[in-house]
């Protein structure tokens, strides 16, 4: 929570909300806590894979995968003014995810990472633009984004990044945001 607080503070727009072993009531637990902070702070707040857990806390939204709830499925719960993102690996799911009322779709994974053990391999930055063209929605990279290639991510046609790794492990997390914000890259 404080790694959060200290992120929002250092100008991050959103912040997800993934933990895959915890219980339902942990989730709730913290998703009420970082919700709290998140609009202290003007962010987004996304919960990973549970409308549960979103509509429990009251969350902006929720962010899927293609194993979780349908886009569908999740808006008529959530309702219209709910944000979900859906992730994607090829251009048929980011029509898809687009067709079935996504609100943004999420490049899964373009670089290798530990965060991401269940997919095959790396995307690379050549997807980024495959996926940019294929919809209208904004795009979001995943996987293996830190300080160093996170301009070049952006140059190939993401419209933001997702770090999980890149902040949560950085000794200093206000200049690691800073790092990270478009064409702040300190050496």
């Amino acid at each position: 929570m404080e790694t959060c607080r200290q992120a929002l503070q250092a100008g991050v727009t959103a912040i997800q909300l993934r933990d895959k072993t915890a219980s339902t009531r942990q989730l709730i637990e913290m998703a009420e806590i970082l919700m709290v902070l998140c609009e202290k702070h003007g962010a987004l707040f996304i919960v990973n894979d549970r409308v549960d857990v979103a509509l429990a806390c009251h969350s902006h939204g929720v962010h899927l995968g293609q194993d979780d709830m349908p886009a569908a499925t999740a808006r008529r719960l959530l309702g219209p003014e709910a944000v979900i993102g859906i992730s994607v690996r090829s251009v048929d799911e980011a029509v898809a995810a687009w067709k079935n009322g996504a609100d943004y779709i999420a490049a899964n994974m373009i670089f290798a990472t530990d965060t991401k053990i269940n997919l095959e391999k790396p995307l690379g930055l050549d997807a980024i633009g495959r996926l940019k063209k294929a919809t209208p929605l904004p795009l979001i990279a995943i996987g293996g984004i830190n300080k160093v290639n996170a301009d070049i991510v952006r140059k190939a046609g993401a419209d933001g990044i997702a770090v999980v790794s890149a902040i949560m492990a950085a000794p200093q997390v206000d200049k690691t945001v800073h790092d990270l914000l478009p064409g702040t890259y300190h050496t």
